[in-house]
């Protein structure tokens, strides 16, 4: 957290240096449990995983579906949902949307949000036991609305507040540490360093509760214990910093068990980084619960976009806690929307880097998805009311969670978990690393343009394995690529920005799976003569990995055919089907041919119809080597592929609060012109303002900065347009003084 200067927001609530937690209970959510049916205490089979999908601000109907479609049957432990209490309903922007923060405003502990009722909220935390996953709350227990809301405004179940009053819980005057009363600077918080200011002072206008008194601590833990009555199993606490440690210790000792294992919950802790004073870091904090840990994110995100070599001096880096007092992660929401960590926008960085944040043992481990978002404040998805709606995978939201390499990750994760240490970390170049926990799990990452082959040491049996980034291990064998190890060591070739890897519990066979492995019919999988197809055993089959990059009409799929009854015997309809991989017309699958073979082979498309698009060209040709695995990545010939260009703006602009800076201009990629489309930049290093937007190659681009005001306006800098031109590859930086 800066210490002259906190993070822009438009209002308070806009908090992007601590986005909150559970919230404080209260004698109407009291009330209500009373009255509520009690969840079933029959006993539930939890997952024994240590990782957690963040699901931030989807709504409980969503959450529950991932819960029992793919959180519980990939053995995530945990899922982590939005604040639920009723929150306040701030005015609409220019666009007619709700912004994101004001959920972290609560105005009730009434269980009736923008994310569903009470009802609801109950019967996803069953969906999500019955799944084996616990639920763990984002509470926000500091404060409650801002002090400087519109007169009139109220909270989504129409609870009505002001100021310091909010009679729903009930909460007086006295209740909060007021301006000129308990604050020594009279209100807000100037010197970060200052732990009396921080805890006794109002964080962004937001009204601070006076957690000191027993009456409050006794609200705020009804709150949760309502929550834990519902099943609840853990919380993120947001904005710790700003509760006096045995305050909050005080308000954890008046907790229930959870209702599902009996234990008492788990607390993870936001502690924002920054501060100089020991008392009011993360390690201070370790004694009430295990702490975020935003060093490691921001390190993750150094070594991604430089060198992930630096990924084996990890233990001497400068972290925020120890790794077992940690709840580790790539980004969450208020570090994305910084600039600071990757994100989602970062591509195939950002996928890599939660393959080893999931592989590395520092902390509890976390996936983050959430909706996209082109400026900081942006709403998710919503109907007229300000209700989020359901979630639905593609350009509104992002599902990193429920892709096949992280669900296998979670599965690594889960295999490796016994072994506590990091062994043989292998560095091939500045961008492939590899390295194994002991001898349950071994990866190899390549965060480069190129396909890397190397031999590593695994740790593991001699033997084949099923690689868990590409597909699954099912009952007749991998869905993907494999690996095969022998005396303890592997050579595998890793595709061009992919991983490989491996575990003890994903080996052919070895986990029989009818929704993996589906049961064919004869006519759907003809009979093929052993004249045609002889017998291979495993040991005499080469994994090979196809990669293409192609562009695909609506209703067409790419595959790869060629010369050997493998590859569909020059038939498109027979020809192995290669799946995307995230976007940015990537496609690959993974193939046992034989080994020591010369194969041809050619890219086609193929429409649900049959009708077969083949690329140009002449048979493209290939020879398995005697033993390993093999790779080749190639475009579709015919096809034209560009290749964006990382292009960074940086614009040193002074602001008043609530102001942000965009960016905007003549192409789609930054807005059209339009200033609703704008890019957002970050203040991370402010003055300074800063993004990196991918653009088109070889294009003249006309930009302009523009300055948005609290209340919706525009302010356009003066002057011509600025213009740039993006090289045909690579990267481009522009730096700029606002005019």
């Amino acid at each position: 957290m800066p210490s002259a200067r906190p993070h822009p927001r438009g209002r308070a609530g806009r908090l992007l240096l601590a986005a909150a937690l559970v919230a404080a209970g209260g004698t109407v959510a009291v009330a209500a449990a009373t009255t509520a049916p009690t969840p079933a205490r029959a006993a539930v089979v939890l997952n024994d995983s240590e990782v957690t999908a963040n699901l931030w601000e989807w709504n409980w109907a969503s959450v529950a579906a991932a819960c029992t479609d793919h959180l519980g049957p990939a053995g995530y432990g945990a899922v982590q949902v939005a604040p639920p209490q009723e929150s306040v309903q701030l005015p609409t922007s220019a666009d007619g949307a709700y912004p994101w923060y004001e959920v972290y405003q609560p105005v009730s502990y009434k269980l009736d949000s923008r994310f569903g009722n009470r009802q609801q909220f109950a019967a996803m935390v069953t969906a999500c036991h019955n799944a084996g996953v616990r639920v763990y709350v984002d509470a926000v227990v500091n404060h409650m609305a801002g002090t400087n809301n519109p007169a009139g405004t109220r909270g989504y179940a129409g609870t009505e507040f002001s100021g310091y009053d909010y009679p729903a819980v009930p909460y007086g005057a006295g209740d909060f540490h007021r301006p000129g009363d308990n604050c020594p600077t009279g209100g807000a918080i100037s010197d970060w360093n200052n732990e009396s200011q921080v805890t006794s002072c109002e964080l962004l206008s937001l009204s601070d509760l006076y957690t000191e008194k027993e009456a409050v601590r006794n609200k705020i833990a009804a709150y949760l214990n309502d929550l834990i009555g519902l099943g609840v199993d853990g919380f993120r606490v947001d904005a710790v910093k700003h509760i006096r440690k045995d305050d909050f210790a005080a308000i954890l000792g008046k907790l229930n068990n959870t209702v599902a294992e009996g234990r008492r919950p788990y607390v993870a802790q936001e502690i924002f980084d920054g501060a100089s004073n020991p008392a009011l870091q993360a390690r201070a904090y370790i004694g009430n619960g295990d702490v975020l840990d935003f060093a490691y994110a921001k390190g993750i995100r150094s070594a991604f976009q430089g060198s992930i070599a630096a990924l084996a001096n990890v233990p001497n880096w400068n972290l925020d806690a120890p790794g077992a007092n940690v709840f580790s992660m790539v980004t969450n929401h208020d570090l994305e929307r910084d600039g600071v960590v990757l994100s989602y926008k970062n591509g195939t960085d950002y996928v890599l880097a939660n393959y080893f944040a999931l592989a590395y043992p520092h902390g509890k481990p976390s996936v983050y998805d959430s909706f996209t978002w082109s400026n900081r404040n942006q709403s998710p998805p919503h109907d007229g009311t300000g209700r989020v709606t359901d979630t639905v995978c593609g350009a509104a939201w992002t599902c990193l969670s429920r892709t096949t390499g992280v669900k296998g990750m979670v599965g690594w994760a889960n295999a490796a978990r016994p072994v506590k240490t990091v062994s043989d970390f292998t560095t091939v170049n500045s961008n492939v690393i590899g390295f194994h926990r002991g001898d349950r799990a071994w990866i190899g990452i390549n965060d480069s343009g190129s396909a890397t082959t190397a031999t590593f040491v695994t740790g593991l049996a001699d033997g084949r394995y099923c690689d868990v980034i590409s597909g699954v291990a099912s009952g007749s064998g991998c869905t993907g690529g494999t690996v095969a190890v022998s005396g303890g060591r592997a050579t595998v070739t890793i595709p061009a920005n992919d991983a490989i890897a491996v575990h003890v519990n994903a080996r052919p066979g070895a986990s029989p799976s009818p929704s993996a492995s589906p049961t064919v019919s004869p006519s759907a999988s003809p009979t093929v003569s052993p004249s045609a197809s002889p017998t291979v055993s495993p040991s005499d089959r080469i994994a090979t990995t196809f990669t293409v990059t192609a562009n695909l009409a609506a209703g067409q799929d790419v595959r790869v055919v060629g010369n050997v009854p493998t590859l569909g015997s020059w038939t498109p309809a027979n020809g192995v089907t290669l799946a995307a991989q995230g976007g940015g017309g990537v496609y690959r699958a993974t193939v046992d041919l034989p080994r020591s073979t010369t194969v041809e082979y050619k890219f086609v498309k193929l429409t649900a119809a049959g009708a077969a698009t083949w690329e140009s060209g002449a048979n493209r040709t290939l020879t398995t080597p005697a033993g390993g695995t093999y790779a080749v990545t190639e475009t579709f010939r015919g096809d034209t592929v560009t290749t964006a260009v990382a292009t960074t703006f940086s614009v040193t602009a002074t602001t008043v609060y609530g102001q942000n800076v965009f960016v905007v201009g003549n192409i789609p990629a930054l807005g059209g012109w339009n200033p609703a489309a704008a890019v957002a930049l970050s203040p991370a290093a402010y003055p300074v303002w800063r993004a990196t937007v991918d653009l088109p190659p070889n294009t003249a681009v006309e930009y302009k900065y523009v300055r948005k005001n609290p209340d919706g306006s525009v302010t356009w800098e003066s002057g011509a347009n600025r213009t740039l031109t993006t090289p045909a590859g690579g990267t481009r930086a522009v730096t700029d003084t606002w005019r």
